[in-house]
């Protein structure tokens, strides 16, 4: 099979396609035809080294796929092969892989996929469905006003809608540009603020009335982090959930003491345990398939074009999620 291999941290060209054998599936696993595989922004960090966690090199990236089963290991149910499922890699013993023609997964962990929902859908509400889905369950918008930074991008652009769904009674989107903050304002954010303006923190509470928003979801992180701080609300919150991009000081902490703000860190994989995956993306998959939730497909690669597709990303051109899919080259 092709695969997609970092052998040395560094740019978009490291990521080379190299020939390997196809896995063979284990007792309990499956073995899955790669039709879509989703790119994420931590990949794109790790490639360069910059993320919070160093992966051990070699190593084939991609954290989700969605595909059709093509192989049984010893023990697995027989009405499993040709089922269309999605392969949370996240999740597994073996979490990277997903960048390449096959992969395999423990049978328990291959999701059913509804036959309206394209591959490449389901990768977009893996990883970044299942974010915006927590991120909600961590901080319920219900009844309050909500601020989503990187509002074009993948989790973004799910956070504006499934808040909605969940009640906000305010959702104001934040991004760089014209054209994604006209994105946002088309998935149903009330208002858009471009964040590359300085003064950005004073809009959004011009358009709260002077004070601010309830809640931040901060995907972000970095020196985004303390200038939101100016677009909370008294009594607000921000929900952290930029591992690795944490970047505020000690003094920006005891302002938002003063001001009786609370901050609350997210990290997606804790909350995954038992049922709460397969009830999560049969959520998702079922808002999808009926049309209550919009799927932001941005740009669709072949495999090989993979650095492209990382380049793209890492220039933050990219709206809505960028996908590789294996099975069309």
């Amino acid at each position: 099979m092709r695969a997609i291999q970092v052998n040395r941290f560094g740019g978009p060209d490291v990521l080379e396609v190299v020939e390997l054998p196809t896995p063979e599936p284990r007792p309990g696993e499956v073995l899955i035809r790669v039709h879509a595989a989703g790119i994420n922004f931590f990949e794109v960090l790790m490639r360069g080294d910059r993320y919070a966690v160093t992966p051990q090199l070699p190593m084939i990236p991609g954290v989700e796929a969605a595909g059709t089963v093509e192989a049984l290991g010893q023990g697995v149910d027989a009405r499993l092969l040709g089922t269309r499922v999605a392969a949370p890699l996240f999740v597994s013993k073996r979490a990277f892989g997903g960048y390449a023609d096959h992969v395999t997964i423990d049978a328990d962990l291959a999701v059913p996929l509804p036959d309206a929902l394209p591959f490449e859908d389901a990768t977009a509400l893996m990883v970044q469905g299942l974010t915006a889905l927590h991120l909600l369950r961590q901080g319920p918008p219900d009844g309050k006003s909500v601020l989503v930074p990187a509002a074009a991008g993948g989790v973004g652009s799910l956070l504006i809608q499934l808040a909605r769904l969940k009640g906000a009674s305010q959702v104001i989107a934040a991004a760089g540009g014209k054209a994604k903050l006209d994105f946002a304002l088309f998935l149903g954010a009330d208002a858009a603020i471009d964040y590359s303006q300085p003064d950005w923190p004073a809009h959004v509470r011009d358009i709260t009335g002077g004070e601010g928003v309830d809640i931040i979801y901060d995907t972000v992180g970095g020196a985004l982090t303390a200038a939101s701080l100016q677009a909370v609300a008294p009594g607000g919150e921000l929900v952290f959930a930029a591992l690795g991009r944490f970047a505020l000081a000690a003094s920006d902490l005891e302002e938002m003491i003063g001001r009786n703000q609370s901050l609350r860190g997210f990290a997606l994989l804790p909350l995954l345990s038992g049922d709460a995956l397969r009830a999560g993306l049969s959520e998702l998959f079922a808002l999808a398939t009926n049309g209550r939730l919009r799927v932001a497909i941005g740009c669709r690669f072949p495999l090989d074009r993979a650095g492209e597709a990382h380049r793209l990303m890492d220039e933050r051109r990219s709206t809505g999620k960028v996908v590789l899919m294996p099975a069309v080259d």
